[in-house]
């Protein structure tokens, strides 16, 4: 299935274990790779990072597992300050 970089804005991103990461607010592409790059994510899950210092989240798309009406990615161990979730 293909999307259009523009229908992912505003998705929600959660992690394999169903746990929401935040939504995705910009795509950063390598126009001399013709390929996605990352994807910035912002309105970050308070409970996963501390976002005093964070305004957004860039993920690199070779994590994402899936593209639909939500983003899908990896889930990855010690990538988040709370575990216990």
């Amino acid at each position: 299935m293909r999307k259009q970089i523009t229908e992912m804005f505003g998705l929600n991103v959660y992690t394999e274990k169903s746990i929401f990461v935040g939504e995705v607010e910009d795509i950063v592409i390598d126009v001399d790779g013709k390929k996605i790059e990352s994807v910035v994510v912002g309105k970050l899950n308070p409970e996963l990072v501390d976002i005093k210092n964070y305004k957004g989240l860039k993920i690199p798309f070779r994590i994402i597992g899936s593209i639909g009406d939500i983003v899908i990615i990896r889930h990855l161990p010690g990538a988040f300050k709370s575990e216990e979730m």
